[in-house]
C-alpha cells in the first residue's frame, strides 16, 4: 500500500490581521509616515508593491498598499491610540506575518492581537 502524495492548493493565500493598542499617537496621525511603514512592510513580507494610497479621516488615516500578491491595510484612530492591520498575500514566497509584525513594531503598539487565516484554494 503506497502513501498518497498530498496535493498542493492551486492558490496559496495567507492572511494575518489584528488590532494594535496603545500605539504612538503621533505616528497614527502621520499619513506620509504610515505610507512608508506600509511600503517597508511589503518588503519585509517579500511582496511586490504596485501602489500605495493614504487618506486622512479626521485625525486618523487609512492606508492601502496594493501588492501583486494582494494588499496591506492600516487604519488608525489616534484618539484611541488604536489601529487595525490586515496583510493578505498569495504565493508561497510571501510572509504576511513578518510584514504584520514589522507594522506592530513601527506603530510602537504596547499590545496587540493577531489572527491568521488560510485563504488558499482547495486542490
Amino acid at each position: 500500500m503506497g502513501v498518497e502524495a498530498k496535493e498542493t492548493p492551486r492558490v496559496i493565500g495567507k492572511e494575518v490581521f489584528g488590532n494594535l493598542y496603545d500605539c504612538d499617537t503621533e505616528i497614527l496621525k502621520d499619513s506620509e509616515r504610515l505610507k512608508q511603514i506600509a511600503i517597508e512592510a511589503t518588503k519585509e513580507g517579500n511582496m511586490t508593491l504596485l501602489d500605495v494610497k493614504a487618506w486622512k479621516i479626521g485625525d486618523g488615516v487609512s492606508v492601502v498598499a496594493i501588492v501583486l500578491e494582494s494588499h496591506v491595510t492600516i487604519h488608525t484612530w489616534p484618539e484611541h491610540s488604536f489601529a487595525t492591520v490586515d496583510v493578505y498575500s498569495c504565493g508561497s514566497h510571501t510572509n504576511p506575518r513578518r510584514a504584520f509584525e514589522y507594522i506592530v513594531r513601527e506603530l510602537k503598539a504596547k499590545r496587540f492581537n493577531i489572527k491568521e487565516a488560510d485563504r488558499s484554494s482547495e486542490f
